[in-house]
């Protein structure tokens, strides 16, 4: 579509001024028609416009990003320490320290960059898709590839993908807060409106980013990507909010607390060695500086940061798309997960299994939406021809019916609802033809289904002047309107309304979903259809039974919950007796019974906090049922995570502590009010993400139980020196390196630990479970003791045995870092015993990092070039075997000390055991 803006009807263009001008007029300028353009015509117009998404916001420059990372407290006092040591002339101590900073800034720079990345990925991932019209068939497309002049569907709950001028509407309202900030749903209509409307008031259009409340409606597509309203005011929406976690926070005030306290230490030690012992200033104030060094986790944020972001990829591969990164830590302590049934627990591929007319019961074979499939009564095919009702109740279901079936490579699917689909396959089985019915018997006008009254009805005229009303919805509330029912043969009868509620209940004890459905015959001069209409007039035609059977891998993934300690719970909108036959199916361990939300609706908010304790399914519940369910469980400090896919389950996925989102069926409003979204809409995905989570947050504690020991091993390792007036066993520069060395690699090392054995065979970490727990601290002081003994005991060695102080400080320095590494190998495995083949196996990650500070060890203790910088000695091998008994020395204690604890807090059993030991370990 090209626009000659020196025409005067280009102001439509330029001016968004298309609310003006009247439907045809605006058809007319885009180049399209209510079919819709060709697809060869939307790719050619994708060439010209460009992809419909907004512009990626702006980024800093790269050395702005870079030096963000200078921006920590504890980085200060290292960069003081650099500059006084630069003052002093002592170079290659501060080039030493600067290489710490800034290999610490590399890494969180580089790790920014991938997290960028994964933005974007994500922001991709989360494009919604939009039904069209091309060509006059109906096709779901990626929202990027709309073009102006594409004719878009609407449904409630849906993200409008582009600003659209409305063709058709029926009860069409949408909310506009994210562009107007009136809280109120807008209706919509098509007429236009005046040019100085007000944004809000511009009832025939429908914007970019705003979301369907109710109703339906048609739109062509006038603006796309930064041309668009949202695209014009702000970049809000190009934009993904990546929050902090509460414990990156809590180690940002640990840093301050702990930057404090280290200079606080250090002042004092130094005013202690200056002026009671009296030391030479400039040696004790290196001897100070390698103390800040040591004590200092300069690393830490760095590794958590990556530890993170490890999850979110993790998490991707296993289609959970995080959206705010709190989830991941949350997710790790969940206690209970509420799921939806249709989709999530069961494959979401409906067939109908059953039919009920009065008298008869009908079974219908096939799979799926493939419109292949016999009918039988009682065992046997049957004829349409004898069972002219079968195929009226055909009728009904098409014309009744928004979706389409296609044929899609090998498989057959469903373009709109998944039971609509069904319908139609049903209808295909008694032989009819969907599309020439439809062609028949044209539409004239339609109800929405709505939960409100849940039916939907549609008015539809023949070319032979014939009229009726074809209906379908819940069976109580189509019984309710009824007052005859047809015979299979074709005979009418009064409405024996209890008999229907049984055969109702029958199908719904089977596992199968039940719809209802009715017609009316009505005059042909009747155009327009209200809820008057249907009053208690109709005509039961029969019940459809629907079933959709659970997912295989959803009862593994229920089973491997329970041995985690989370509790399952379904709430659908079924009925009770449909949901606790799939609650059976999938093992729920309490199927017996189901609260309603009737029953819900007659308890109080005490009593409701106490049936939900017991029960595990909820049928017939409404979005507000949802939200007090959740409301209920969290009085218990449970963790609750909540999946949904209406924009009437944004409030419930609020107040869950983690809410998750269909990927595929869910709607724009879900997918916003969520932390997470589901690529495959699968509950296994969801227990994948739950152990993902787990396996984070146990990483992020393994950096922190291995870094605050050997931080403070290294820093203890000086203090004792100087306050007992003795020679420093390794010089400052020397423990520079080793926290260089070692944080770079033994530490991101534990950010792709894979998921231990037990993870989800242990209970739910506790909500608000504190940082720094009395056993990580003794663990600290433990470590820090046996460290101080390797370093102070290699050390008097060498000394006793008249080696040179240089040879002993060597000695000390390769001590401190083979304690470091078995150190890593002991919190690698803090859930179990580490005296395993898989555990001393490790991973390729573990390995590396090993073999490059081995590396680098060898290089600074035998290189001459190295040797002059860092004062050190060639160590013989006897004595390098010495060494590294004093790491299996430190190993053997510290895993002893563990398999006490053990049986201290866990007597009697070995698996439960292990649990114990985790979550005290990091509990």
């Amino acid at each position: 579509m090209q626009i000659d803006k020196s025409h005067p009807e280009s102001r439509i263009c330029t001016e968004r001024n298309w609310h003006v001008f009247s439907i045809s007029e605006v058809l007319s300028e885009v180049e399209s028609t209510h079919e819709g353009i060709s697809p060869e015509e939307a790719a050619a117009r994708l060439e010209t416009h460009g992809p419909n998404r907004l512009p990626a916001p702006p980024r800093a420059g790269l050395l702005r990003r870079f030096f963000t990372h200078f921006d920590n407290i504890l980085i200060y006092v290292l960069l003081g320490a650099g500059v006084i040591t630069s003052l002093l002339q002592h170079w290659v101590d501060t080039a030493v320290i600067l290489a710490v900073v800034v290999v610490n800034a590399i890494i969180g720079f580089a790790q920014e960059g991938k997290a960028e990345k994964a933005m974007d990925a994500i922001r991709h991932m989360l494009a919604p898709w939009a039904a069209v019209m091309r060509g006059n068939q109906r096709y779901s497309v990626e929202s990027e590839k709309l073009v102006p002049g594409d004719i878009v569907l609407l449904e409630s709950g849906d993200k409008v993908p582009a600003d659209l001028r409305l063709l058709k509407t029926h009860g069409l309202q949408i909310q506009e807060a994210i562009l107007t900030g009136e809280s109120v749903p807008v209706e919509k209509h098509t007429d236009p409106v005046d040019a100085a409307t007000a944004l809000g008031d511009r009832t025939c259009l429908a914007f970019s980013g705003t979301t369907v409340t109710s109703g339906q409606g048609m739109g062509v597509v006038v603006a796309t990507g930064a041309q668009t309203e949202i695209g014009r005011i702000s970049g809000l929406l190009a934009e993904v909010e990546t929050l902090t976690t509460p414990l990156v926070e809590q180690m940002g005030t640990f840093a301050r607390w702990l930057a404090f306290l280290i200079l606080a230490v250090a002042a004092l030690i130094f005013a202690f060695g200056l002026f009671i012992l009296q030391h030479e200033f400039s040696e004790l104030f290196m001897a100070i500086v390698g103390l800040s060094v040591a004590a200092i986790p300069e690393g830490l944020p760095a590794v958590l940061t990556i530890t993170l972001a490890v999850g979110v990829q993790a998490m991707a591969r296993r289609n959970a798309i995080v959206r705010r990164l709190p989830a991941i830590e949350t997710l790790g302590s969940v206690s209970v997960i509420c799921t939806d049934k249709t989709g999530t627990l069961t494959r979401n591929e409906m067939s109908i299994a059953s039919v009920i007319m009065q008298g008869d019961q009908y079974v219908i074979e096939g799979d799926g939406y493939e419109p292949l499939g016999a009918i039988t009564l009682e065992g046997r095919p049957v004829s349409i021809a004898d069972h002219p009702s079968l195929l009226e109740l055909a009728r009904v279901a098409t014309l009744c019916n928004d979706a389409e079936l296609r044929k899609q490579e090998e498989s057959w699917i469903v373009e709109g609802d998944p039971m609509e689909g069904a319908l139609l396959a049903f209808a295909a089985k008694t032989g009819m033809d969907g599309g020439e019915a439809r062609n028949q018997w044209t539409r004239t006008d339609i109800i929405p289904f709505d939960a409100k009254h849940k039916f939907m009805a549609t008015l539809n005229h023949d070319h032979e002047n014939h009229a009726l009303i074809a209906v379908k919805g819940a069976p109580e509330q189509i019984l309710a309107m009824c007052e005859s029912s047809l015979s299979s043969t074709g005979d009418s009868a009064p409405l024996d309304e209890p008999e229907w509620r049984e055969l109702v209940e029958s199908l719904a004890a089977k596992g199968q979903r039940v719809l209802a459905l009715a017609t009316k015959p009505v005059q042909p001069e009747h155009t327009v259809l209200e809820q008057s209409d249907l009053g208690n007039a109709l005509t039961l035609l029969g019940l459809v039974g629907l079933i959709d059977p659970p997912r295989q891998e959803t009862i593994a993934a229920v089973e491997e919950c329970v041995g985690a300690g989370i509790r399952v719970k379904m709430i659908t909108g079924d009925h009770s007796a449909t949901a606790r036959a799939i609650g059976q199916q999938i093992g729920l361990q309490n199927t017996e019974k189901a609260l309603t939300g009737v029953d819900i609706d007659n308890l109080d908010d005490a009593a409701l906090a106490q049936e939900v304790l017991d029960v595990d399914i909820f049928a017939r519940t409404s979005p507000e049922h949802k939200l007090r369910l959740v409301t209920a469980l969290q009085a218990h400090d449970m963790t609750v995570a909540m999946t949904g896919d209406g924009v009437n389950d944004a409030p419930a996925l609020k107040r869950a502590d983690v809410g998750i989102a269909m990927g595929r069926k869910g709607s724009e409003a879900a997918k916003e009010a969520s932390e997470l979204v589901l690529a495959d809409d699968n509950f296994a995905s969801i227990n994948a993400a739950v152990r993902e989570g787990r396996t984070v947050y146990d990483n992020i504690k393994k950096v922190i139980s291995w870094t605050l020991p050997t931080n403070a091993g290294e820093a203890s390792t000086i203090i004792v020196a100087l306050l007992f007036g003795m020679v420093l066993p390794i010089t400052p520069i020397q423990i520079l390196w080793v926290n260089l060395i070692t944080a770079v690699t033994l530490g991101i090392a534990l950010a792709f630990e894979p998921t231990e054995e037990n993870t989800m065979r242990r209970p739910p970490r506790p909500r608000g479970q504190p940082l720094l727990t009395g056993v990580l601290i003794w663990h600290i002081v433990l470590v820090s003791f046996l460290f101080l003994c390797g370093v102070f005991g290699v050390y008097t060695y060498a000394i006793d045995r008249e080696y040179s102080l240089d040879l002993a400080r060597t000695m000390a320095m390769n001590a401190l870092v083979v304690m470091e590494i078995f150190h890593l190998f002991f919190i690698r495995n803090m859930y179990g015993t580490s005296l395993t083949w898989k555990a001393v196996r490790g991973t390729r990650v573990v390995w590396l990092a090993v073999l490059v500070v081995t590396a680098g060890q060898f290089a600074i203790t035998y290189l001459p070039p190295l040797q002059r910088i860092f004062t050190t000695e060639s160590v013989s091998l006897l004595d390098g075997a010495l060494i590294i008994g004093i790491g299996v020395a430190l190993f053997v204690i510290i895993e002893i000390e563990k398999q006490v604890r053990i049986r201290l807090t866990q007597p009697g059993g070995k698996d439960g055991s292990h649990q114990g030991a985790g979550v005290e370990m990091q509990g």
